[in-house]
């Protein structure tokens, strides 16, 4: 019976060591040398060489001891239930890159989409769809239009649906399984960005996913230290076909992870199932407590309600739950979403609290609320992203509590506040409402 997923993290690369190391060592090589004995040296295939977790050391940009553990580990993880005697070839299966963004690239790379179907999400990926379309004029249409759009769309075999879940910066969730069949009825593939989703809430194969993507940034690194990539392909002859020239395409796009960060994600998945499941748990009891406020019951409804308009979160979608409590049966996303009822609120609030630093991106074991309209200039000026870390959710209720009640006080007899525009550059970022100094 395969192991869980805790132990899986500490364990699942024990069968790759030769040193006596408890704590893996940290190779920062870049080159390799070959061996001595001229009879054992293989010159290079003319057919080209096949690359994967065996492959003899060569090059840091081929193949390094730290990003080889790296994707032992994420194994089985990403295919849960998988029997060990299948892991070490199912580990080629998982290709890491230097970050989200360039697993993406590859992805476009790979496949050479003539239309995509993606919906809002992370707008770094409508970044790297703007470069294809410079490059060779990609089109997208609405993940959420109906097939008469897809069909004029043109969307077809070979094509990408591009499904992020749950959704940056909301943390809503969407049936995995409904775009898988979608987009298999057109003979288009289903990507899925599973970034807010990391495994042991959800596993993306299970209900139809062709290639399942991660920023290994968030909650694989989880300590805020590390920019890494995820691309996974399925099991079988296809996943395995896929994979390998994955791995080889990765060598000419140079999106290779550097090897330090190879071991810093090592290191992270050590605490992986402790981390998610603990920021899942908070996430969850905070938005519960939020909602409950919101409702008008509870001694903290008055404080919460001057100034949080809605929030948004999985653990709030009650009437998907028939479909989302089996997607997601490990627990709901670790982000959720505040909406406050004035930018300036939005703006001003992360500078009232204590625990949770403003900052962008997510998934460190620090919780992080971010004004999302530093980082992202099309979502809505009162969107406040917050990143639940693996603190005391209770210590973190009573900061954003105090923060309402300061939030509340300094906002009295203020009734009609401007549009806030953001001016970013030169080191630091400058918001000017309507009526005031620039």
């Amino acid at each position: 019976m395969p192991f869980a997923q805790a132990t899986l993290g500490i364990h699942a690369d024990d069968r790759v060591n030769v040193l006596t190391d408890v704590a893996p060592a940290i190779h920062t090589s870049t080159t390799f040398r070959y061996p001595r004995n001229p009879d054992l040296l293989k010159p290079a295939p003319v057919e080209g060489e096949y690359l994967d977790l065996s492959t003899p050391l060569v090059y840091s940009r081929l193949t390094s001891a730290n990003i080889n553990r790296l994707e032992t580990i994420l194994a089985p993880l990403l295919f849960p239930g998988t029997s060990e005697q299948e892991l070490e070839e199912l580990a080629n299966h998982v290709i890491s890159y230097s970050s989200g963004l360039s697993a993406f690239h590859a992805l476009l790379v790979n496949v050479v989409p003539k239309v995509i179907a993606i919906s809002g999400g992370y707008h770094g990926c409508h970044g790297v769809i703007s470069l294809h379309k410079k490059m060779h004029g990609v089109k997208t249409v609405d993940l959420h239009a109906d097939d008469a759009a897809w069909e004029e769309a043109g969307l077809g075999k070979g094509d990408i649906v591009h499904l992020e879940t749950p959704l940056n910066p909301t943390g809503e969730a969407y049936p995995i399984q409904h775009f898988a069949e979608r987009a298999h009825k057109r003979g288009a593939l289903l990507s899925v960005d599973a970034t807010f989703g990391p495994p042991g809430l959800q596993d993306p194969f299970q209900w139809g996913a062709d290639i399942v993507m991660h920023s290994g940034t968030k909650y694989i690194g989880g300590h805020s230290d590390m920019l890494c990539g995820v691309l996974a392909t399925p099991k079988g002859p296809e996943g395995a076909k896929r994979a390998r020239i994955l791995r080889e395409e990765r060598i000419f796009l140079g999106s290779v992870m550097g090897s330090l960060e190879g071991w810093l994600g090592v290191r992270s998945l050590r605490t992986f199932e402790l981390r998610v499941q603990r920021q899942s748990s908070n996430a969850t009891k905070l938005v519960e407590w939020l909602h409950t406020s919101l409702s008008g019951s509870g001694p903290d409804a008055d404080a919460v309600k001057k100034v949080v308009k809605h929030i948004k979160h999985a653990s709030l979608q009650t009437s998907d739950f028939d479909w989302l409590k089996k997607q997601m049966p490990g627990g709901f996303g670790p982000v959720f979403s505040i909406y406050m009822h004035e930018p300036l609120q939005a703006k001003s609030f992360p500078s009232k609290l204590g625990l949770f630093h403003h900052a962008t991106s997510l998934g460190g074991v620090e919780s992080l609320i971010e004004w999302r309209r530093m980082s992202d200039a099309d979502v809505d000026e009162t969107l406040l992203r917050v990143s639940t870390g693996a603190e005391n959710w209770e210590d973190l209720k009573q900061d954003l509590l105090q923060g309402f009640k300061k939030s509340a006080e300094g906002e009295q007899g203020r009734k009609n506040i401007g549009r806030v525009d953001v001016q970013i550059g030169g080191g630091r970022a400058k918001g000017v409402s309507d009526g005031a100094q620039g």
